[in-house]
């Protein structure tokens, strides 16, 4: 059984992309050795502290992408068609930094994001999008 306790969906009509880093039993612990998890999280929150909000939430239930980003698009952007995109094995300084620069260009449905993120997008299962609120 799964330890979610913290999902909760962005606001409908948020104004900015909401970046939620798993930080559950195996994404951000010594299970995925050799990153450092609380610099990964901090410079997520240093590059968007303007520009979006950088939330943890525990397991995500999809252990074997760890770690696990999801960035889900502003209201404006989702009204251009942007949907929740979820990333696996952010594991390096660079992708973190790819999806900073992303969303600090209006994330999804406002920018497209580097293609160098195409190698970390997956599609979880329904059951864990709909948890998350993202249908």
């Amino acid at each position: 059984m799964s330890r979610r306790s913290s999902r909760t969906a962005s606001a409908p009509g948020a104004v900015r992309p909401t970046v939620t880093v798993c930080r559950g039993c195996c994404c951000g612990t010594a299970k995925i050795p050799g990153v450092d998890h609380a610099a990964q999280l901090r410079e997520l929150r240093t590059a968007l502290a303007d520009k979006a909000t950088v939330r943890v939430t525990d397991c995500l239930d999809v252990c074997e992408q760890a770690n696990v980003v999801v960035v889900q698009p502003s209201a404006e952007g989702r009204r251009a068609g942007g949907r929740p995109v979820w990333l696996g094995l952010v594991n390096d300084p660079d992708a973190s930094a790819d999806i900073a620069a992303w969303v600090d260009a209006g994330g999804p449905g406002k920018a497209d994001p580097p293609e160098v993120l195409d190698l970390y997008t997956f599609s979880p299962s329904r059951r864990v999008r709909a948890e998350l609120g993202d249908g």
